[in-house]
């Protein structure tokens, strides 16, 4: 076999490997610097049409890139701002009228009036559920009862000396509160009517807005408030592919405008509920509302200093990995091969057909990918047009 018949039969042969090959571009979408973890299958994968029996004899044209060593790091940086958490809406759960309400921003404490109700206080309680019936000597044991002999120790109109605190309505139970009920001003009758207490998860909280108005008629469900706990959060709306680097209990970095870095937690991960009175609620190409982040910042001080200067932006900053030195490709010219695994096609000096060479992954970062094989700086690798 002379020269040229050796040079043929490996271009033949080249070309039945390739037709062998799936051959499957590989894109990543993201918005800011997004580590993608390929065992997870954050790639989205589109099909690559493989080309006749003759397509190795016309090979199609194609775009190169070159093969660079360089560092990859990968993060996420998010502007937001600071804030308090989501609102908690209380509604009125009796009958009467509103004679006393708070202003927006006011601060209440454990056991302290939220507003009134005929010139009668309506309480802080806290708890993991509302009181939905009236607490008195008679009644059926239960957790609310609990939730009440709790608060009552609490703020001290009672000890373990004279009251247990269990699901049990008592005698010394009906003591406490009279005791409560008098350091209140009102009549001393040893029961909790509906609608005199309510019961949140806080021993503290901030009045967001006022929703009700004063003199007007309070029924059951009637908006009164909007609150918040004290604490002070910042928050951010990422992308839907950012969502994987934001799980709740994961710690970031919020720097803040005001000037310093203060260590945070991630603690929720919700949804805009619907469009604002603008309209303008941000939303998803396929309409959902975006994603809100939630974090507690670790140093309320300093959070709240920050708060109340006005300069209210932050930057979030998730910690990612980092690859020094390595040999990286743009995602685009990667594919899927026979069998598993990944590769790239090389362009030879010389040669009519790519080259195809077997590559590990290892960081990817935006649209470039760390690759080990058979690869070398400055080597062409094929991407699609």
């Amino acid at each position: 076999m002379d020269k040229t018949d050796e040079d043929r039969t490996e271009v033949v042969s080249r070309s039945m490997s390739r037709r062998r090959a799936q051959r499957i571009r590989r894109r990543v979408t993201g918005g800011i610097v997004v580590a993608v973890a390929v065992a997870a299958g954050a790639l989205t994968l589109s099909q690559w049409p493989t080309g006749g029996e003759n397509s190795s004899a016309k090979p199609k044209p194609h775009s190169t890139a070159t093969v660079q060593r360089t560092t990859l790091a990968s993060g996420l940086k998010i502007d937001g701002m600071l804030g308090h958490a989501p609102a908690d809406e209380i509604s009125a759960q009796g009958a009467g009228t509103f004679t006393k309400l708070p202003k927006n921003g006011d601060q209440v404490g454990l056991g302290k009036p939220l507003y009134e109700i005929d010139a009668q206080p309506v309480v802080l309680f806290r708890g993991s559920r509302p009181f939905w019936r009236v607490l008195e000597k008679g009644m059926s044991d239960g957790p609310d009862v609990k939730v009440l002999e709790r608060n009552l120790t609490d703020l001290g109109y009672a000890n373990a000396a004279d009251l247990t605190v269990d699901e049990k309505f008592t005698d010394a139970t009906a003591e406490a509160i009279k005791r409560w009920q008098k350091a209140l001003g009102v009549p001393q009758t040893g029961r909790v009517a509906m609608g005199r207490v309510v019961v949140l998860p806080y021993r503290a909280v901030r009045v967001e807005e006022v929703v009700a108005k004063s003199g007007t008629a309070a029924s059951a469900n009637s908006p009164a408030l909007k609150v918040t706990t004290l604490d002070v959060y910042a928050t951010i709306k990422p992308n839907e592919e950012q969502l994987p680097l934001l799980p709740p209990g994961s710690e970031v970095t919020v720097s803040l405008d005001a000037g310093g870095s203060i260590p945070g937690k991630i603690t929720s991960i919700t949804r805009d509920a619907g469009p604002n009175p603008n309209g303008d609620t941000p939303r998803t190409p396929d309409g959902n509302a975006k994603p809100v982040v939630s974090i507690l910042l670790v140093d309320q001080k300093e959070a709240a200093a920050a708060l109340s200067s006005g300069r209210i932006g932050a930057t979030v900053t998730v910690q990612g990995k980092k690859a020094a030195n390595v040999l990286v490709v743009p995602v685009t010219a990667l594919l899927a091969t026979y069998g598993g695994g990944y590769g790239v096609e090389v362009v030879e000096a010389g040669s009519a057909v790519p080259k195809l060479v077997r590559v590990e992954l290892g960081l990817i970062v935006a649209n470039q990918a760390e690759v080990k094989g058979q690869l070398k700086e400055g080597d062409k690798v094929v991407v699609p047009q």
